[in-house]
């Protein structure tokens, strides 16, 4: 079973910039990609990034896209580069892992990743 575990979260004010990383250990070699979702207080959970396991290909949402960035720079570590944070993106960010080989097309369901991590939390104060 793969664990996954989130660090970086915290609190920034609005305009503000947070890294995110998420270490995979144990049986890793079953990823084929890894993503981030997050949950805002009274919403559900929505698909924020994601990046196949070779790092070559990404996907984001519309509402971060231009402000966040997803990499893959070590083996088992993959982060996320929030800038420009606003207060619309308070939410527990959580880290997910997919392993289903999709010959490089990247998922954005809840239901199509397996793995998840506990989550972290980020605040952004207007």
């Amino acid at each position: 079973q793969v664990t996954l575990e989130e660090s970086g979260g915290g609190l920034v004010q609005a305009g503000g910039s947070l890294r995110l990383s998420c270490a995979a250990s144990k049986h890793s070699f079953t990823i084929h990609a890894m993503g981030w979702f997050r949950r805002a207080p009274g919403k559900e959970r929505e698909f924020v990034a994601a990046i196949t396991w070779g790092g070559d290909v990404t996907h984001y949402a519309d509402s971060v896209k231009g402000r966040f960035t997803i990499s893959r720079e070590n083996k088992d570590t993959i982060y996320l580069h929030m800038t420009n944070l606003k207060p619309e993106d308070t939410a527990v960010y959580y880290c997910t892992g997919d392993r289903s080989y999709r010959g490089g097309f990247l998922v954005d369901e809840v239901s199509d990743y397996d793995y998840w991590g506990l989550g972290t939390q980020v605040t952004v104060s207007s």
